[in-house]
């Protein structure tokens, strides 16, 4: 029987901490270890045993979450996921824990609807088995699914068998999810101003976006934005799907632009890669380019095919550059990649498939 991953959470409230604790326990690769009101408790505990993954608050008293992750970024290299309520006050401070070195950031689960009780359980059960797989830098081969999968087909229908008529615009379309916030960083940083126009999906809580795209745009050479519906996409720009929310692109004549759109979980995230790369084969063909970055879990795999098999160019980020090699992964073994390279060469081929 495989070892499971063993988790400490860190959290002041006494029911979030029991909520993580059932929602982490249902499922069998999972084990909670111990909880801790605050850091000072915590440290005690990682004392007396090392959890192969931490859930870590923002805001709590005697210590913040931040400054804790520093202590334990310093001292012992465990992974850290923080939590938080995704206030718009917290934002800053929750992108500025994955600089920190933060593997991901989740949603506390909050006391609602069976649906979105269930959407919460498996978005925190994916991001600590995620977390655990960075620290090992590797992808376990078996993957148990905890629940039915729902694909692109419940958000658009599959592309049909006519490519798109080229032309000489083209759209850059990636997809990304663990270790995507740093490897996009250094990706559109890379972008000349007058690069062709860019729509992405980061598996992100709702909340957070904004600020992530905010806090590209200051380092960017090109505009960085959270997607509104209906905006076009320009060259020299990226629009970044708000969380919670599909993107989908969309033509109408020479124009491109996207569609925010709600519905269902797909590939177990919303936004979806998959819902996008569908899309861009739908509308763009051989007009797209896509890239596929670090991640775990195959969303992006089979849209990244039906691009492919559209006439559009699709490049993977290699395993070595790689947080989590899943969603890359995936995407090759279906047949649907072009070209892997390392994080740091994924803006010079895409440029070049660009012309």
């Amino acid at each position: 029987m495989a070892k499971k991953i063993r988790v400490l959470i860190v959290d002041d409230s006494a029911v979030v901490r029991q909520t993580m604790t059932e929602i982490l326990n249902s499922d069998p690769q999972i084990e909670v270890m111990a909880t801790a009101a605050d850091p000072f408790i915590a440290a005690e505990r990682i004392r007396h045993e090392i959890p192969d993954v931490i859930t870590l608050d923002v805001e709590m008293p005697r210590m913040d979450g931040i400054t804790f992750l520093h202590k334990i970024m310093s001292q012992y290299p465990i992974p850290v996921v923080m939590c938080s309520s995704l206030a718009d006050s917290g934002s800053e401070t929750a992108l500025k824990a994955l600089e920190y070195g933060a593997v991901e950031i989740i949603q506390k689960p909050r006391l609602g609807t069976k649906v979105f009780f269930e959407e919460s359980r498996l978005r925190i059960c994916d991001a600590v088995k995620a977390a655990s797989q960075a620290r090992l830098r590797r992808v376990s081969a078996v993957q148990h699914q905890v629940a039915p999968k729902l694909t692109a087909d419940v958000i658009m229908e599959k592309p049909s068998s006519k490519a798109m008529i080229q032309t000489t615009e083209k759209v850059v379309v990636v997809g990304a999810s663990t270790g995507g916030t740093e490897a996009l960083r250094v990706f559109l940083e890379s972008l000349p101003a007058d690069c062709p126009g860019i729509v992405i999906v980061q598996h992100m809580p709702e909340g957070f976006t904004r600020a992530f795209s905010q806090r590209l745009d200051g380092l960017c050479k090109i505009s960085v934005k959270e997607a509104a519906d209906n905006d076009t996409v320009v060259r020299g720009r990226a629009l970044i799907a708000p969380g919670n929310h599909h993107l989908l692109l969309k033509r109408s004549g020479a124009r491109y632009y996207v569609e925010i759109k709600d519905g269902p979980l797909v590939s177990r995230h919303r936004p979806s890669v998959d819902v996008l790369f569908r899309s861009a084969a739908r509308y763009a063909g051989k007009n797209a380019v896509g890239v596929i970055m670090t991640g775990m879990g195959d969303d992006g795999a089979r849209g990244m095919l039906e691009m492919k098999q559209g006439g559009a160019a699709t490049i993977a980020q290699d395993e070595a550059s790689c947080v989590v090699f899943g969603m890359p992964n995936e995407a090759i073994k279906l047949g649907g990649v072009d070209y892997v390279r390392p994080l740091d060469a994924i803006c010079r081929e895409v440029l070049r498939l660009c012309g």
